[in-house]
């Protein structure tokens, strides 16, 4: 195994898109589509609570949380992904997220389960031209019947329109 690895590693190297993925992702639903993430940025998952709500912050933003003594933006996935309106039930649940040095959480539908992928497993994205906005998505992960959207979540928090991480950062 660590041999194959080895050779995931050295396929980074020389730019492929493929080899520079983790092989472990945290995978969530929003509406019928199932996301994965890197399961190294996720610090916690968190049922959904009352969310202290910002003035003049973007629709996708849904507000703070005190987290133990850490102020944490809340953003709601299905809003940000124009998914259609979120409905927040018992299976709604807050990915507390650790990206680039700082907290953030992502309210989500559910999450599923923890899943190994092998590169073989792991599909460049698509080319959609500019019809659809591909940039945070870093793949498409195949398990049997299933397929998972990867999102570069680091890429996806540090995006302009986001502002929640500063881009001067490297």
């Amino acid at each position: 195994m660590s041999q194959e690895q080895g050779i995931v590693g050295a396929a980074g190297s020389t730019g492929g898109v493929m080899g520079q993925l983790a092989n472990e992702f945290l995978t969530f639903r929003l509406g019928g589509e199932e996301y994965g993430i890197e399961i190294l940025k996720v610090q916690e998952i968190r049922g959904y609570d009352s969310i202290t709500q910002i003035a003049n912050a973007p629709e996708f933003i849904k507000g703070v949380v005190n987290l133990r003594g850490i102020i944490v933006p809340i953003i709601d996935m299905r809003i940000k992904f124009r998914l259609g309106n979120a409905n927040y039930d018992q299976f709604t649940v807050v990915i507390i997220l650790n990206v680039a040095g700082r907290v953030m959480g992502i309210v989500v539908d559910g999450v599923s389960d923890v899943l190994s992928l092998e590169a073989e497993q792991m599909r460049p994205t698509p080319g959609f031209g500019s019809v659809i906005d591909t940039e945070y998505i870093m793949g498409l992960g195949t398990i049997e019947e299933r397929m998972l959207i990867l999102i570069d979540i680091e890429k996806l928090m540090s995006s302009s329109d986001m502002g929640l991480i500063d881009q001067s950062i490297n």
